[in-house]
């Protein structure tokens, strides 16, 4: 029985072939960098921004690019959350896009106030790329 086994391995061994796996990398996505200054002074701004997206527009960080951006991104969420809002009327699969968008929004919410913790300027993934205020 032994044998038969060692005879099974032996055939495996030779049968086998090595696999190659191809990884190819995914391209890095660069964020925008606002100066130093500006994210430190503005970062708390930029962090209201994500609960009340008018606040910076209420201050001096109307004129930071870094508070200007997180508030745009802060404004796309709440648009799409209003649509997401009127898709839900519609019976059955307009509830289910509801809760997969709400869950989406609400990640993509966190991250974006991750991203301004961190004083960068990160778009958001499918909406980061719309921009409603100016940019300074």
């Amino acid at each position: 029985m032994e044998e038969n086994q060692q005879e099974v391995n032996k055939e495996a061994a030779e049968t086998t072939q090595p696999v190659e796996e191809v990884v190819e990398a995914e391209p890095v996505v660069q964020a925008e960098t606002a100066s130093s200054d500006d994210a430190e002074k503005n970062k708390g701004m930029a962090i209201l921004a994500y609960i009340l997206f008018f606040i910076p527009m209420l201050t001096e960080a109307k004129d930071s690019e870094f508070a200007m951006f997180h508030a745009n991104q802060s404004l796309i969420i709440l648009i799409a959350g209003f649509v997401l809002m009127f898709i839900n009327i519609i019976p059955i699969l307009g509830q289910i896009v509801w809760l997969v968008g709400s869950i989406a929004l609400f990640i993509f919410w966190i991250m974006g106030i991750i991203n301004a913790s961190k004083g960068e300027m990160k778009e958001l993934p499918l909406i980061g790329g719309i921009h409603i205020l100016d940019k300074k």
